[in-house]
């Protein structure tokens, strides 16, 4: 291997259901590696199904994936084994120069939002499912992998939980910050749920999908729970409006163009300075 490789590996937190954020992780990393000037190596490892998990020694960037089921603990043995990859990275990084990076969609912010303890994950009331405005919060504004993106943004939301309640005493002690929450709604009584959130300089997680494009949404609404849940959500007209404007260049696919590849890019920059200067 030269000193310019970079080397990705990719957690499919799905437990062998289908899944079009896998495909869409999958394409944004071969799109990075095609186009990259650094040689870039892309692995695979399926952690709830066959229970793998990378040696973080032999990878740079991982990028976990989003997932069906229940983020809390249910006595599997992976769940212990992804525990400690959250540690081994957050202590490698700790007392190393050469960092860990580290892309948490979905399923797996849940499981570090509950496994760092910094906010309350808990089921949603119904099944959410659509194209949602995202507010950046006031740490946002400064957060580089939303420099291009409007406020709001677009993402797709998909999940039967949510982060709410966030510990601020625990964030500041860990160095954290919330950069993003749930759509205003002002005549529900109820808390906006955390949306992202910058773990460290190497580690970033958002409950929202920002690696989904209009193939993949289209797709998924030929769930009938997930189209149910849209048009409950936002009424037959929305939902129609939605659909029609799916293709927006300023909406899911702006999202899409900017947040992993952005995070991908400078990871990439950071990890080869450091191999030519050592």
């Amino acid at each position: 291997m030269s000193k310019n490789d970079v080397r990705i590996a990719l957690l499919d937190m799905n437990n062998n259901h289908p899944n079009q954020g896998m495909r869409n992780i999958k394409e944004l990393s071969k799109t990075f590696q095609d186009q990259s000037e650094y040689d870039v190596a892309v692995e695979i490892f399926d952690v709830r199904y066959k229970n793998e998990i990378p040696h973080l020694e032999d990878f740079d960037i991982f990028i976990s994936s989003g997932g069906p089921g229940n983020p809390h603990r249910e006595g599997y043995e992976w769940e212990n084994r992804y525990a400690d990859f959250l540690d081994h990275i957050w202590e490698h990084n700790r007392i190393n120069d050469n960092k860990k990076y580290l892309f948490l969609v979905c399923h797996s912010f849940q499981l570090a939002v509950i496994h760092f303890g910094i906010a309350n994950v808990c089921k949603r009331k119904s099944y959410s499912f659509g194209v949602m405005p995202i507010h950046k919060s006031e740490e946002g504004d400064n957060e580089f992998l939303f420099k291009n993106l409007p406020d709001p943004f677009y993402g797709v939301d998909s999940r039967a939980y949510q982060c709410i309640e966030p510990n601020q005493q625990k964030i500041e002690e860990l160095g954290m910050k919330v950069v993003a929450l749930e759509k205003i709604r002002p005549a529900v009584h109820l808390e906006r749920a955390v949306m992202a959130v910058r773990f460290s300089d190497e580690i970033f997680g958002t409950q929202f999908h920002p690696e989904a494009d209009p193939i993949g949404f289209l797709k998924n609404l030929e769930n009938e729970k997930n189209k149910q849940a849209m048009i409950e959500t936002f009424g037959m007209e929305k939902y129609l409006e939605t659909i029609d404007r799916m293709n927006d260049e300023d909406k899911i696919i702006l999202t899409q163009a900017q947040i992993i590849p952005r995070f991908l890019q400078l990871a990439a920059e950071q990890i080869t300075k450091k191999l030519v200067f050592d």
